[in-house]
């Protein structure tokens, strides 16, 4: 007894450990069906934006200006979005998941199909605009994941989330480099076609504005609301004869502790009172995350279609969406088979901090690209070079599934986790909204001017992965409700 002291666990590590709870796969596989709208819509356009900001006229044929175009129109989106997500995610803990969801869900297939009919740059900002203020699912379908598993089942189902990403990154540069111009690039089908030859990005912009009309009819009649004192839909529709068939009832509720009942009858926090330090300590990282991995974003498909003579690698857009596609396979394959076990392996801090420091050789890769593509052209090397570049950018990913772990974790009771995650949302958004534009403006001046060779973007942007590193060593070890 003399060695023991405030620190010593009363119970081995082996006698604490639980069992992992089975994850509900009925509403978890109707929750990664619905997160798919969000990157089949965003990744959709990177093949082909900087093709339609030069077919536009807004630059005037100067090339060095594209990125300052693409780059505003990416980060509107998040500026809009940054202005109303808190509210869409502190409503929902209010009204529940499912009328949010049905609204974000609207708005998003309403702008797509709006920004494929645009002729002009400000018709675009406006779709892009109107895609981020209605649009707060991000947040909330991250609330739902918390809300119908457990602290057992968390990180699995965090290792499965990246199916949805992985398919739409997958699936949105194939549509969007292959069904761009489709009267061109396939003139037996659709040669005859004066519409597409008038709105030539309203087909890859249609396809997934048209899955989102079906996720928001997946929605409505299958998802079931995991906020008990939500307001029934049915007391606004009457559809159904049984309202209970609208709530979800947790597998596990009836063997969860007095501690969680407690917690799940608690009232949401207000936003001032959720404002506490290790909620802003997961907010900022998860920002800082995200700043590191929009820049990239962004960048990269400017970098793949910029001409080589000026600092890219001249690629077209078919080609440009196979290479992201080849990511989101990989982002796949190893999100879900070994998320798991790597963080089980290494703990929730190693592997955010392992990812995060993963983006330095990423981006010091751009330059080597650019400088093997001037001497030896498209060679063999070159296209290793950027299999090498996909391949760790692919890493940067597994910071998220920590990040998330941490966000629900700092989230004070489960009544609160909307609230929570809007927070954390917003901050997120802010950074993004400023995070394409700075980054890809970087580019461009880094090009037109040629400081440092061209390689200045990537010298600032190396020095963003260091300040997300220092905030990543603030995380705590272990996780605040562990």
């Amino acid at each position: 007894m003399s060695t023991a002291d405030e620190e010593t666990p009363l119970l081995r590590p082996e006698q604490t450990k639980k069992q992992p709870t089975p994850l509900p796969w009925g509403q978890f596989s109707i929750i990664l069906f619905l997160q798919l709208a969000e990157p089949l819509t965003s990744q959709v356009i990177y093949p082909f934006a900087p093709a339609l900001i030069r077919d536009l006229g807004v630059t005037n044929g100067d090339e060095a200006k594209v990125g300052y175009y693409v780059g505003m129109m990416q980060s509107l989106f998040f500026a809009t979005q940054a202005m109303t997500v808190l509210h869409w995610s502190r409503l929902s803990d209010i009204v529940g998941r499912k009328p949010v969801l049905l609204i974000g869900l609207f708005g998003l297939s309403l702008s797509m199909y709006c920004f494929g009919l645009s002729k002009t740059f400000w018709g675009l900002v406006i779709s892009r605009c109107l895609n981020g203020a209605l649009n707060g699912n991000i947040g909330i379908l991250k609330s739902l994941v918390s809300e119908i598993t457990d602290s057992t089942n968390l990180p699995r189902a965090y290792g499965y989330m990246p199916i949805a990403w992985s398919t739409g990154g997958i699936l949105g540069p194939l549509i969007g480099g292959s069904l761009s111009k489709p009267a061109e690039r396939f003139p037996g089908l659709f040669g005859d076609s004066d519409f597409l030859k008038t709105y030539p990005y309203f087909l890859p912009c249609a396809v997934p504005a048209t899955f989102t009309l079906v996720a928001w009819l997946v929605t409505f009649f299958f998802l079931k609301e995991t906020v008990p004192s939500a307001y029934s839909l049915s007391r606004f529709i009457k559809f159904r004869k049984n309202e209970d068939d609208l709530s979800y009832k947790s597998p596990y509720t009836s063997v969860s502790t007095a501690d969680s009942h407690l917690k799940d009858s608690e009232q949401p926090y207000s936003i001032t009172a959720l404002l506490i330090p290790r909620v802003l300590t997961a907010a900022v990282n998860y920002a800082s995350l995200s700043l590191v991995d929009i820049s990239f974003r962004a960048v990269q498909p400017l970098f793949f279609s910029t001409p080589i003579e000026l600092g890219g690698l001249g690629l077209p857009p078919p080609t440009i969406g196979t290479i992201l596609s080849c990511y989101g396979i990989l982002n796949g394959t190893l999100s879900i088979f070994f998320f798991a076990k790597i963080h089980d392996r290494w703990g929730t801090k190693k592997v955010f901090m392992a990812g995060v420091a993963s983006a330095i050789p990423v981006f010091a890769t751009f330059p080597v690209l650019n400088n093997m593509a001037r001497a030896q052209g498209l060679s063999t090397m070159v296209w290793i070079g950027v299999a090498v570049q996909v391949v760790l950018s692919v890493f940067l990913s597994l910071s998220y599934g920590c990040v998330f772990i941490y966000i629900a974790a700092a989230s004070p009771n489960r009544a609160s986790l909307g609230g929570t995650n809007g927070i954390c949302q917003c901050l997120v958004s802010i950074t993004r909204a400023f995070g394409p534009a700075v980054a890809n403006s970087l580019f461009s001046l880094s090009m037109e001017k040629g400081y440092l060779g061209g390689s200045l973007v990537y010298v600032i942007l190396t020095g963003v992965v260091f300040l997300a590193l220092a905030l990543g060593s603030r995380l705590p070890r272990r996780l605040w409700n562990a």
